[in-house]
């Protein structure tokens, strides 16, 4: 059954990297899903044969370590696709899915993608690429992670998350989503008492504030220095 999705998400996500005529092909094979908040799509150890994409809502994607530490490594909104397939083999999921605002999801089942593209080359070529953007997107956090330490991780952070959910506020950038200490700690992989400590060295260095539970970016620059910032297109400095 073909999902119906409004003009207001095909700008959006994936639709950067389908040409309209493929992207339709791709909604031609969706099924449609309902999820609630804290509802999860799946989880670590379930069998990878699926792709979703986010019409409506917000999805969290999580990683546990052997310690019991949840790692949130994805935070998807309206126009995403993501999932695991493995080309290849059957395969299990290598992290969890957590929905963290109602959502109209579409689901890929792998058998469908497959006979799509095997029938449209051109489709498979776009499909490639955007593989290829999942991939650099995993590369670029794990290096901000394990290059420039804990303060390089948070600032780039803070940039992804601008460059996700940032508002333009004059001169400054406020980020459109309301996040706190423990939730950013969980995405650099450290503790809420030293992300309370950076940004609050941020704060009185005049590089951030905070509104109504809000954070506001007032010196990008700032932050891109300590993370060495490579100017990655936009498609991969994001959540």
């Amino acid at each position: 059954m073909a999902i119906n999705i409004s003009e207001t998400v095909q700008h959006k996500g994936i639709t950067a990297f389908f040409s309209e005529t493929n992207f339709d092909k791709l909604k031609s094979i969706m099924y449609p899903k309902q999820a609630k908040k804290e509802e999860h799509l799946f989880w670590e150890g379930d069998t990878a044969d699926k792709l979703y994409y986010v019409v409506k809502g917000g999805v969290r994607v999580t990683k546990m370590s052997e310690t019991g530490k949840s790692f949130i490594l994805y935070l998807h909104q309206a126009g995403d696709l993501f999932g695991q397939i493995d080309p290849f083999q059957d395969s299990v999921q290598s992290f969890s899915a957590e929905v963290t605002a109602d959502c109209e999801i579409g689901v890929i089942l792998r058998k469908d993608l497959e006979v799509l593209l095997w029938q449209h080359g051109d489709l498979a070529i776009e499909f490639m690429r955007w593989m290829g953007l999942v991939h650099r997107m995993t590369e670029s956090k794990f290096r901000d992670l394990m290059m420039y330490g804990k303060p390089g991780a948070l600032c780039s952070l803070l940039i992804r998350l601008s460059n996700s959910y940032g508002v333009p506020k004059g001169e400054h950038v406020l980020i459109d989503y309301k996040i706190n200490n423990t939730e950013m700690a969980d995405m650099i992989g450290s503790t809420r008492e030293n992300v309370n400590r950076m940004l609050s060295d941020m704060r009185k260095e005049g590089v951030i504030e905070f509104q109504n539970g809000y954070i506001v970016i007032k010196d990008i620059a700032y932050l891109r220095s300590i993370c060495r910032c490579e100017n990655c297109p936009l498609e991969i400095c994001r959540m």
